[in-house]
Parts: C-alpha cells; structure tokens; sequence
C-alpha cells in the first residue's frame, strides 16, 4: 500500500485531504506542521510528502528538502494557494509536482495515481 505523509497547517482541509486519499487507497499519516513531520520522515518510510508550502514553524519547502535528503526516493508534492510560492516551489525541489488551491479532490487523487501509476479504489475519478 502506498504511504502518504500530509502536512497542512489547515485542520480542515488536513482532515478532508486525508479522508479523500484513505478512501482512494492510500494509507495517510497526517500532521500539522512541518516541524512534527520531521521525525516521521526521520524514522520511518513513506512514498509521498503531501504538503502546503505555507505552513508556521517550518515551511514546506524546507521540509521537502529535509525530505529530499533523508528519504531521496520519496515522492514530494506541494500543494499551496500562493502562486508567487509555486515559483519558490519549483526552485527549491524541482523534482516535486505543485497543485495550487483551489483544487477538486478528484485532480488530487489523479495527480497521485500518475505519480504511481496506480487507479483509485473508488469513484473519486
């Protein structure tokens, strides 16, 4: 099963996102900030960063990069609603895929199946 580490600041949309790829299929482990991502990355094995670039304590770009060091071969991708930052984004982890907000769950679940190749167990596409 593919393990998806999330990063959203939002609670809101942190539970929604993490909903909507559990029911895809995926197995999703979710924080809040960059910081309390960390040591999962450090400590255990994932498939994709899930994260918002904005984010208090730690941004995603720096997290991504901490990522990128730790765990090369994990997948990254920003999702984020300041188009300036994509930019940014790009820059710094060139490697990683950007989906700027406001998105459907349904571009989500089909931007992470191309990544993997893989289809959804559900409707959602």
């Amino acid at each position: 099963m593919i393990r998806i580490l999330l990063a959203e600041d939002d609670e809101s949309m942190r539970a929604y996102l993490a909903r909507a790829l559990e029911r895809s299929g995926y197995e999703v482990v979710s924080v809040a900030t960059g910081a309390q991502a960390v040591p999962h990355i450090d400590s255990d094995r994932f498939d994709l960063l899930l994260t918002d670039i904005v984010m208090p304590e730690m941004d995603g770009i720096e997290l991504a990069q901490h990522a990128a060091a730790v765990a090369p071969d994990m997948r990254i991708m920003f999702i984020t609603g300041f188009a300036a930052v994509t930019l940014k984004a790009g820059k710094a982890v060139p490697q990683a895929k950007v989906l700027s907000k406001p998105f459907h769950l349904r571009e989500l679940v089909l931007e992470v199946e191309r990544m993997f190749g893989t289809e959804s167990l559900t409707g959602l596409n």
